[in-house]
């Protein structure tokens, strides 16, 4: 991507990304913006290929990004749409022309300011005011950081859909921010049944072609569920279309440009380790049980592939049930190499009672879902779910807390 120039001090108040493929109208606003003090401004000559390539090109962030329109509309509109999950930069859209069905559009996609060429001194003056008011009222401790989750299992039943799906919906709330989760269970997934959603799109469309993908076509493929997370679900029949590295590489860069917080449910799939899914990034949840199959893989996951993952790597251990292990505390954190930081309580009557009802088990009130709770809570940065100052349980007295639901920052503090 062409970077024409940095004008200005780059410790300005301001800094400006500046993206026009026509060379005389983004000179003719650069010469404006050189008409005010205080302010850092790059020049783009080009907008990126597709949305992959967005987080490289604007590799910093910006107070505002300024687009032109009248060049490549259908892009600038892919631009402004893709940048519009960042809620810290403001978004400014330029045209010569003077259409209110192309400002409505724009504005609806996250543009917040609309001008019009010739560009008026006192008019830019007034936008750029608006910006700084933006960024001061937008602490600097809101600014989203975009974060993918990855649920693997040791092997096949050990509960990863069950958990990669409560835990998204959990993170939607929780959060209150943009969440995706993404069903990989190829050939076949079962999250949208966890969550009771009739779906019509999966990711076998998304692979279907993957030369159309794009923010809205991704968006035309999602479904909604009622605690606001965004779904792509695998398909529910078998499907003809291979998903290419390439393909789920794209999926994912597209994905985590438009959400906050990604979730992909990997189900046991080693062969996905090569794809960005694994990538340095991400923060991946290893899901197991205490039994020897479930440990061997586990260790041989770890040892193989994650050995280097330190802190992105958290061990759920699920189905726990302290009073009935095969193994003391001790041979468990040796096998995995390191303690498991949560740990999901069994209570099989409760979970398939709540499945059989097509409801999420987080949105109930239970051991399992306040552990899926306080996980989804560290993971967007929450402090923890404070403690109930009164307790029930079916023998009169609060039950005492499983060892290990600690917050995953005590125990990054501890070691």
């Amino acid at each position: 991507m062409p970077i024409l120039d940095l004008t200005s001090d780059a410790s300005s108040a301001l800094s400006i990304a500046l993206i026009d493929p026509d060379d005389l109208r983004r000179e003719e606003v650069a010469g404006v913006l050189r008409g005010f003090h205080g302010m850092s401004v790059r020049k783009y000559a080009s907008f990126p290929d597709d949305l992959c390539g967005l987080p490289v090109m604007l590799e910093q962030h910006y107070d505002a990004v300024l687009i032109g329109l009248d060049s490549a509309p259908e892009r600038a509109f892919d631009v402004v749409e893709g940048l519009c999950a960042d809620h810290s930069t403001t978004l400014m859209v330029y045209t010569a022309q003077n259409n209110l069905e192309l400002a409505i559009r724009f504005m609806r996609a996250g543009a917040r300011e609309y001008l019009t060429l010739p560009l008026l001194q006192a008019e830019l003056a007034d936008a750029l005011d608006r910006v700084s008011t933006h960024r001061l009222e937008t602490p600097q401790s809101r600014k989203i950081p975009k974060k993918l989750f990855v649920f693997l299992g040791s092997k096949g039943g050990s509960g990863v859909t069950t958990l990669a799906s409560n835990f998204a919906v959990s993170l939607a709330q929780e959060s209150g921010d943009r969440t995706l989760l993404i069903d990989l269970g190829l050939p076949l997934g079962d999250a949208a049944l966890n969550l009771g959603m009739t779906v019509e799109y999966s990711t076998a469309n998304a692979f279907e072609d993957s030369s159309r993908l794009d923010s809205n076509f991704l968006r035309s493929l999602l479904a909604k569920h009622g605690s606001g997370l965004s779904v792509l679900p695998a398909p529910s029949e078998f499907s003809s279309h291979l998903a290419t590295k390439e393909a789920i590489d794209k999926l994912l860069a597209i994905a985590r440009q438009s959400f906050a917080y990604v979730v992909v449910d990997a189900g046991s799939r080693v062969d996905l380790m090569d794809t960005s899914i694994f990538g340095e990034s991400a923060i991946v949840y290893l899901i197991t049980q205490v039994g020897v199959t479930e440990l061997r893989n586990s260790n041989r996951l770890i040892t193989q592939f994650f050995a280097a993952r330190g802190r992105k790597l958290q061990i759920v251990l699920n189905r726990y049930m302290p009073h009935a292990l095969l193994f003391d505390e001790k041979q468990i954190t040796k096998a995995l190499t390191r303690p498991a930081l949560w740990k999901i309580p069994d209570d099989y009557a409760t979970a398939r009672r709540i499945n059989n009802r097509a409801t999420p088990i987080a949105l109930a009130d239970t051991p399992i879902s306040n552990v899926i709770r306080q996980m989804a809570r560290t993971a967007c940065g929450m402090s923890a779910i404070p403690e109930k100052k009164k307790g029930f349980s079916l023998f009169g007295r609060k039950k005492d807390p499983l060892p290990g639901n600690r917050s995953f920052l005590e125990v990054a503090e501890q070691e």
